[in-house]
Parts: C-alpha cells; sequence; structure tokens
C-alpha cells in the first residue's frame, strides 16, 4: 500500500548508496534511504469550506428502515441510509487518533528475482523426450525452461529461473462474489490479501461476505498481517451470521477477531528478534462488505474503501467509506478540499490500522438500504488510486458486472496495471441483492 504521492526528486543517485534513482522516487529501491523526510504542516494553512456540489438524492421515506443493535456505549442504534447518504453510520463516533503511521516504504533490495545462470534452458522442440518428462508426484515444472524441476527456496534446478510466488495473482469465484489480487508491476511481493465466503442466515436466506486487507509496507511481515486479518475477519463472519447476529453487529466484531489475529503476529519470544532489533510490530488495513437480505454493511479501519455502483448507472455511484488518512483529516477539519489534500504528498499517510502498534482500535461500520440493484467495490488503494471518484470506478467497471463479477474484478485490475501499477490490487466484487442460487458469471 503506498503511503505518500511521490514528488520528483533532483537527486539521480542515492545518497546513501548510489543506486540509480528514477524521477518521482522518495525512497531508494535498494536500501530504503528516505530521499526527503516529511514536511512539517505549514502554520497558516487556509480555511477552504467543503464542497458539497451536486444534491444527493433524499431517501423514500416509505421505506421501513430496520436498526441496528448498539454497537458501542452509544445510547441511539446505528440507523440504514441509503448508498446515496455518503457519510454512512460511523459506528466509532470519536476523533480520529492523532499518531500517523506512513506506509509504503519500497521493498529492501536482496528480496528480488534470481540473478543470471550460466545454465542454457532446453528447447522444447530439440530437446530429448527424458529432458521433458512428466516431474514426480508432488515436484512443479519450470515456467521458464517446461523442463526443469522447482526446488524448495522456488527456482528452477536446470534454468535457475525464480518461479511466481502463489499470491503474485490470485483469483477466487464464489458465484455471487469474485475477488482478484495481483502483485502489480513495482512491487516484489503481494502484501494484500482477501477472503470471500457465503453463509446462510437462521431462515435460510444467503448472506456474501468479502474482506479486503492491504499490508503496511512500512512494518514488518505486512503480506503475514494482512493474511492473518483476512481470514480471522472472514472466521469471525461465517460463525456469527448464522447464529441470527445484526450483520452491522458481525462486521464490528470480525474487524476486533481481525485486530486481535495480527497483534497476535508481534507475540514472539524475544530471541526471534535478535538479529532484526529494529524490526516493527505487523500491520495492515481492512475493509469489509456483507450482502445480506435487503442490508449492505461495511465496516473498515485504515484507507482501503468501498463503493457502490448501481446497474443503472444514470444513478449516481457513492464512496461507502471515509480514509482514516491525513488526507481525510484535513478535508474534514476544513483545511482542504478533496482536489488538493489528495494531491499533498502526505495524503496517504494513515491514522487507522491494524496492529499491535495501532494508537487505538477504531473500528467504522456502515448499514444501507440500496433502493435498487448494482455491485459493491471492495478494494485496496492500488486500486482506487487509478480511480478515486465514486464516478470514476463507475466508470471502468463492465456494465454486466452483476452478472460477471470475476469478469468485473480481472478488469478493474487490469485497469491500475495499465494506469502503472505501482502498487498491490486487491478488489472485490459483489451484487446486491444476492442472485439467485445458480446464477453467477457466464
Amino acid at each position: 500500500m503506498m503511503s505518500q504521492m511521490p514528488r520528483p526528486t533532483a537527486m539521480s543517485t542515492c545518497p546513501s548508496c548510489e543506486e540509480p534513482l528514477e524521477s518521482g522516487d522518495r525512497f531508494c529501491g535498494a536500501c530504503g534511504y528516505d530521499l526527503s523526510a516529511v514536511p512539517a504542516p505549514p502554520d497558516d494553512l487556509p480555511t477552504v469550506t467543503l464542497s458539497t456540489d451536486g444534491a444527493v438524492p433524499a431517501a423514500n421515506p416509505a421505506v421501513d428502515w430496520p436498526s441496528a443493535p448498539e454497537l458501542d456505549s452509544s445510547d441511539t442504534p446505528a440507523p440504514v441510509h441509503l448508498p446515496t447518504d455518503l457519510q454512512g453510520t460511523d459506528s466509532g463516533g470519536s476523533e480520529l487518533p492523532s499518531a500517523v503511521r506512513f506506509d509504503g516504504v519500497p521493498e529492501q533490495a536482496g528480496e528480488s528475482a534470481a540473478g543470471d545462470y550460466t545454465l542454457p534452458a532446453p528447447d522444447p522442440r530439440t530437446a530429448p523426450p527424458e529432458s521433458l518428462a512428466t516431474p514426480p508426484a508432488g515436484t512443479k515444472l519450470c515456467v521458464a525452461c517446461r523442463a526443469g524441476q522447482v526446488d524448495r527456496d522456488g527456482y528452477c534446478e536446470n534454468c535457475g529461473h525464480a518461479q511466481p510466488r502463489e499470491r503474485d495473482h490470485m483469483e477466487q469465484e464464489l458465484g455471487a462474489v469474485a475477488a482478484v489480487s495481483d502483485r502489480g508491476l513495482r512491487h516484489h511481493r503481494n502484501e494484500d490479501a482477501f477472503a470471500i465466503a457465503s453463509a446462510a442466515l437462521p431462515d435460510g436466506t444467503p448472506s456474501v461476505v468479502s474482506i479486503v486487507c492491504d499490508g503496511v509496507s512500512s512494518a514488518t511481515r505486512p503480506d503475514e498481517a494482512s493474511l492473518a486479518a483476512s481470514h480471522a475477519a472472514s472466521e469471525a463472519l461465517l460463525e456469527s451470521l448464522p447464529r441470527g447476529t445484526h450483520p452491522q453487529q458481525a462486521m464490528h466484531d470480525a474487524i476486533v477477531a481481525a485486530a486481535e489475529a495480527v497483534n497476535a503476529l508481534a507475540q514472539e519470544p524475544g530471541s526471534a528478534r535478535e538479529h532484526a532489533p529494529h524490526q516493527n510490530a505487523p500491520a495492515c488495513t481492512l475493509v469489509g462488505a456483507i450482502v445480506a437480505k435487503d442490508l449492505l454493511i461495511v465496516g473498515w479501519v485504515g484507507d482501503s474503501r468501498a463503493y457502490w455502483v448501481p446497474d443503472d448507472r444514470t444513478a449516481p455511484a457513492a464512496r461507502l467509506t471515509e480514509d482514516d488518512s491525513w488526507a481525510a483529516q484535513m478535508v474534514a477539519a476544513g483545511l482542504m478540499n478533496e482536489a488538493e489534500a489528495y494531491a499533498d504528498e502526505r495524503a496517504h499517510a494513515i491514522t487507522g490500522w491494524l496492529g499491535a502498534d495501532a494508537y487505538e482500535l477504531e473500528p467504522h461500520t456502515a448499514s444501507f438500504k440500496p433502493d435498487r440493484p448494482g455491485v459493491v467495490v471492495v478494494c485496496t488503494d492500488g486500486l482506487w488510486n487509478y480511480a478515486e471518484a465514486a464516478e470514476e470506478m463507475a466508470g471502468v467497471i463492465p456494465a454486466d458486472a452483476a452478472h460477471r463479477p470475476l469478469h468485473s474484478a480481472q478488469v478493474l485490475v487490469g485497469h491500475a496495471l495499465d494506469g502503472g501499477g505501482h502498487d498491490n490490487v486487491t478488489v472485490a466484487v459483489l451484487p446486491f441483492p444476492v442472485p439467485p442460487a445458480g446464477a453467477g458469471s457466464a
């Protein structure tokens, strides 16, 4: 996940290791050297009124709005809203924490692809049959030479080619929901993770769940953090929803379970850090969505997002989450408009995350009752950096997304890669309402 928008640098080589730099690099890709300190915010920032251009359609007064149970110490149940009510229902209600975590430090050298090897790869058209024999059960065939076997370290024993890792590109579809994750074009590994699932509610009606997590790159083991969080949240939802727990309460509890799973990664013996004393706690962000009956529930911590895109593209699309980030704080405080805030190099400094060193866990949840069919796009900033506004997201996703969620997720990931692919990219697409059994991708 990217923490800050890059800014041009006049240096051509890293002052620490003399590695050549590219225009716009903020950190050295070889040693991680910080090429420019984050400037302190100026004292004389003007107060700018947040633009509210474009009226939000009023809710249908005839709709019977269900109420979610109380999630915290508040005496007022969280109401349900139309997806066009952008603010949603924030279950936290308190001010954002003052602590800020910077994410997106480029990968350190040493984890790149394998070096050069002198062994030539055999040409399958001319190689003897014995060199192309099927490998024994349990072994993998090299994707490059199609002849050598892959060793335990992930390299071909014949040509030395590094094999793609399992998480470099992942796709999954469960009929009513699909997700795709890709390493991107600049990162050396995929630090995103997702989980999608379906569960029957007590009355037998289906519910669909998606969880998307983005590892904080400046933290230790961000890939493990995102994987642990996505699995823990999904498992918690699959346990609570069939028991009849209100979906908004279930989402809140799932985020807490995810946080505990990430916290547990930091609880390792002191000897485990003997050779790496400067490691920090694993961390990630999380965003999730539940489609259950006529309700749409979203929950999040950090700057991963959920969008609503109606099937009728003449109706307005909407962003359903508010980032835990420096940029969002500036907009909320009226110090900048959204365009100015997200153009700033500090825009992607996150103020909320899951991890043992988080300032305070503030799960956000919101309930919506869409008045028309559509899809929910749940994604990391690796996608929304290339389609930030709800209207942009609606313009990218295919018109038949509700009927072909996997294809739509593939298109969205492709859009991010075509735009530069500077970050890991993960997206889940959930049709609303849940399609009948048997419906799905064509």
